[in-house]
């Protein structure tokens, strides 16, 4: 017989020569279980010292089949059992997991659905039912969600099923608690909020078992809507209502066809390679578009609105954040049109074209949480035409509604011939260059007013008028006021009072000789930052612990909002007497009806190529932005309308054209920001990492269409109280916009990553299927591509942007064509895959 230290030593061996074989232990195999080992061993130490082995541990995990509610008899019957002697526990206070199973098996049992002992349930429940010499405190068995990913196995961390046997029960017992806050209680169950505890004899039916019953709940708590509508749920009543719509809801799943297929409703995602034929069947993708939105069409108003599920406090939130984050936008490229065009556009027709195209956009789009806005490119492009007609000679209203009724027959024709199934050949990767341009874009347009400010203000006093004669005599009135010791000193030219006279002489100056003073661009900074500051402290707010969850989310949707009317009020009115830089406000009329009598035959026609330009612009912009905001992540669900919307931004900009209001189509990042300001989430833990899931989001016309109206309201506040908006709060907002734009941009996630240690890289599916080193030359390939627009896009020369879509398009043969030559397309795909 071998000793106690020998056999010690062999079962060292084991453990040693299985480490050295690649049987890793559980705990790194998947990071998701948690497990205890012994303490490092030394295989030097192996012959020489006995190791302090606490216990064994026995690990085995099982696919759990989900129930099927349409097959599945049983499953029916567990939850009308259990609904017929419903233990449910609402908000319950308890944090840690022990006390969590005390108090729901004290329910039970005080509500007579159960008889058992609380010490036997809790040693079944745990592995430490042997007393002292097991100490390892573990749940038995457990049921969790688990969604497999390229990225690995990831675990559902907000509900978990715990299942027990219990010798001395007869009959099986559910009890359901949702938690006050959620709680962490481990690597794989780091934002618990549901608790399903069941407790069942050992020896029963095969379809009744623990397994079984744990099945059927566990089902239906894998379903993060239906986790988010019970979260929601204020009595225990209401709680049941939602087991028993689930319950239908997955009954008749089986029998529903799928709603929509994502290859009809999205040309990105169809599997067909382009073929020019497409191109030649005239309205397929209009009639395909208006087919499968108008049915849908209704709900576009009465979700939220009416039923159960109702959501006004949101919509409401959301229409005041858009109406701040579309007007102010159109304040500042209204003022820089009205300084382009001397007076031809302004801040006026800017706010008027955006509440009626605005309108028109959200009644009759097929994707109702796109913002159609005029942008700093249109803007620049509207300064290029007033250019190019005092270069001619030519009538600017008649020649600008002309450019724009081109563009709009270039519009119309790409919807009816389906030119946006080009999409398809734009990658993830593509779109998000673009869109960060946009977002870089902003913070120039902020930091170009900003340093005009400086220029204009900061270098010192400057004399209002340049005739010296009466810049003298009112020098000289202004000495005849002063006192007699004045007088004395200068005219003696002696002493320090002479010298302390003639400074102060120079600081008191008249407001009405000095033009600029140095305390307004210190003070227009100040007010830039702080917008951006405190919104976006505010907009975090949702993620701190701080108030209560619909507290953080009414503050964190108003952040914007709030922030803008603060340093409003900080700079209108706490700063009375520093004269802040504001929008100009013209009276005339509005529309401006163009004469085309006063253009040539050949002005006519030499519009054609500038319309040309400027509908390649808006059919890209149009089309990435809707295809940003149908991002798998954010789970939308009615599907999209390439075709008819860019048909319906031609008609649009037809009106514009015609009244001499500034033209407009889908805009980046607002329609994203638009969708997430409705989306419900829900956040999980991975390696560390805090992620924010999107459960869904309520894909709805009335924020939009409330938010446009209230702009057109707006026009009555012209120039009082509006005028009180000093244009850096304006630039505070184009700051916080592109910063807010920057969430779920990978390319910026991954340019973030060359500035970090590569141990708390995030577990993204590209850190885990790409070579590091591939990773870095893609997103450098896209900084060089991102460089290239920028250079173009926001170089001085005027008509040098007037081709800046050209180069926009010469990013697609660049993702197709030049890098699969660097990097292998197999990571070139896992790279612009979607997965989060």
């Amino acid at each position: 017989m071998k000793t106690k230290k020998e056999t010690a030593t062999v079962i060292l061996n084991r453990f040693t020569e299985e480490l050295r074989d690649g049987e890793k232990p559980d705990c790194e195999e998947d990071k998701d279980s948690p497990v205890i080992l012994p303490p490092h061993i030394q295989h030097n130490q192996v012959q020489t010292r006995i190791p302090d082995v606490s216990g064994l541990l026995n690990t085995t995990r099982k696919y759990v089949k989900p129930v099927n509610f349409h097959e599945e008899v049983r499953a029916h019957r567990d939850l009308d059992g259990f609904l017929a002697q419903a233990s449910i526990l609402l908000d319950e206070k308890a944090a840690t997991l022990d006390e969590v199973l005390r108090q729901m098996v004290t329910h039970m049992v005080d509500e007579g659905h159960s008889n058992c002992e609380m010490e036997d349930v809790m040693s079944s429940l745990f592995t430490d039912d042997g007393g002292d010499e097991a100490n390892v405190h573990l749940l038995s068995e457990t049921i969790q969600g688990v969604t497999a990913t390229p990225t690995g196995v990831h675990y559902q961390q907000s509900w978990l099923c715990v299942l027990c046997n219990v010798r001395t029960l007869q009959r099986r017992h559910v009890c359901i608690a949702r938690l006050d806050r959620p709680q962490n209680w481990g690597v794989n169950c780091c934002e618990a909020r549901y608790v399903i505890l069941i407790l069942a004899p050992p020896r029963t039916k095969s379809t009744k078992t623990v397994i079984e019953l744990g099945r059927t709940f566990a089902t239906m708590f894998s379903d993060i809507i239906f986790r988010q509508r019970l979260l929601e749920s204020k009595t225990q009543e209401e709680f049941k209502q939602e087991l028993m719509y689930q319950k239908q809801h997955l009954s008749i799943a089986n029998e529903k066809p799928a709603i929509e297929d994502k290859e009809d409703s999205d040309p990105r995602n169809s599997k067909e390679s382009l073929k020019f034929i497409d191109f030649l069947k005239a309205g397929k993708g209009i009639y395909e578009d208006l087919r499968r939105r108008l049915p849908l069409y209704p709900s576009d108003f009465t979700d939220g609105i009416t039923g159960k599920d109702r959501s006004l406090l949101k919509y409401s939130t959301t229409a005041i954040f858009l109406y701040i984050a579309i007007l102010l936008p159109a304040i500042a490229f209204g003022s820089l049109n009205d300084e382009s065009t001397r007076g031809e556009i302004d801040v006026q027709k800017t706010i008027v074209g955006q509440s009626i195209g605005g309108v028109i956009y959200s009644l009759f789009a097929g994707s109702p949480l796109v913002i159609p806005l005029t942008t700093a490119p249109l803007a620049i492009f509207i300064s290029v035409i007033r250019g190019i007609c005092d270069d001619y000679n030519l009538d600017f209203p008649a020649f600008y509604a002309c450019i724009g009724l081109w563009n709009s027959l270039f519009l119309i024709l790409g919807g009816i011939f389906n030119v946006s199934l080009t999409m398809k050949l734009f990658k993830r990767s593509t779109e998000e260059v673009i869109a960060l341009f946009i977002s870089i874009a902003f913070v120039g347009d902020a930091i170009k007013g900003t340093i005009k400010i400086f220029q204009h203000f900061y270098h010192g006093p400057e004399l209002v008028s340049t005739n010296s004669t009466l810049v003298l005599l009112q020098i000289k009135e202004l000495l005849e006021h002063s006192g007699n010791v004045t007088k004395t000193a200068i005219s003696n030219g002696t002493g320090p009072l002479a010298e302390h006279a003639l400074s102060h002489m120079s600081v008191l100056l008249p407001e009405s000789l000095v033009l600029s003073t140095r305390e307004r661009p210190i003070l227009c900074l100040l007010l830039m930052l702080g917008t951006l500051w405190f919104g976006y402290t505010l907009y975090l707010l949702k993620k701190s612990p701080f108030l209560n969850r619909k507290v953080r989310e009414v503050v964190s949707d108003c952040a914007l909002p709030i922030s803008v009317v603060f340093f409003s009020f900080i700079g209108s009115y706490l700063f009375l007497d520093v004269k802040l830089p504001v929008f100009t406000v013209h009276n005339g009329p509005v529309f401006n009806f163009a004469r085309f009598d006063k253009l040539t035959g050949m002005n006519m026609l030499s519009a054609v190529g500038l319309g040309f330009l400027l509908a390649l612009l808006i059919f890209i912009d149009q089309n990435i932005v809707i295809s940003l905001t149908h991002v798998p992540e954010h789970k939308l669900l009615k599907g999209t309308a390439f075709h008819w919307d860019l048909m319906l931004t031609g008609f649009i900009n037809i009106l514009m054209s015609c009244l001499g209001l500034p033209w407009m189509h889908a805009a980046f990042p607002h329609s994203s920001l638009h969708a997430r300001q409705l989306a419900k989430v829900e956040q999980h833990v991975e390696n560390g990492h805090v992620y924010t899931t999107i459960v869904s989001v309520r894909e709805t016309r009335i924020t939009a269409l409330a938010a446009n109206i209230l702009i057109g309201v707006s026009m009555f506040m012209l120039p009082i109280p509006l005028q009180w908006i000093p244009k850096p709060v304006l630039y505070g907002l184009f700051l916080y916009i592109a910063c807010t734009s920057l969430d779920g941009n990978q390319m910026f996630d991954r340019m973030a990553l060359l500035f970090k240690e590569q141990t708390s890289y995030p577990p993204t599916h590209y850190i885990r299927r790409v070579p590091q080193r591939k990773v870095h030359y893609f997103t450098g390939i896209q900084m060089v591509q991102l460089i290239i627009l920028c250079v173009f896009g926001m170089y001085p020369l005027p008509y040098m942007k007037m081709v800046f879509p050209l180069f926009m398009i010469l990013l697609v043969p660049v993702r197709s064509r030049l890098l699969p030559r660097f990097i292998d397309a197999k990571y070139l795909d896992i790279m612009d895959s979607q997965h989060m």
